[in-house]
């Protein structure tokens, strides 16, 4: 049951972001067809992936049981699964907070989240493209 679950969260995380990436491009006046196609290829992609681990999972545990290390293999198995449907979540909520604050200029507060999520060097390299006029 928890498989079923991880992945409905990740194609509703999913949804939540082409939604989001929709209503962007009607009020930034922007939408691009080919951006929005490679898009929900990801998203497709990122469902197959989910899914793929939640197989090696249980592939991992009935290997487990067939050799007798159950406990290990359940572990190893539940460590991979976890990994990868956080790493999707937390990409996917990313993406939508992104969205909405391209969608709300006066949230604030969405800005400020995401600003001090970048990396160190985007960051520098902001600095650095303020610096010179090269915007």
């Amino acid at each position: 049951m928890q498989y079923i679950i991880m992945i409905a969260i990740v194609i509703m995380m999913a949804l939540a972001d082409i939604i989001t990436g929709l209503i962007k491009a009607y009020v930034t006046g922007k939408p691009n067809s080919q951006k929005m196609r490679v898009g929900g290829l990801h998203k497709i992609s990122e469902i197959v992936v989910m899914a793929t681990a939640c197989g090696l999972e249980i592939g991992i545990e009935m290997l487990g049981q067939y050799y007798d290390v159950s406990q290990f293999a359940d572990l190893v198995g539940a460590f991979a699964a976890i990994s990868v449907f956080g790493y999707i979540v937390l990409m996917e909520i990313v993406s939508v907070i992104e969205n909405y604050a391209e969608i709300n200029p006066d949230a604030i507060w969405a800005k400020k989240l995401l600003k001090k999520m970048k990396p160190k060097e985007e960051k520098e390299d902001e600095l650095h493209d303020h610096g010179t006029g090269t915007d």
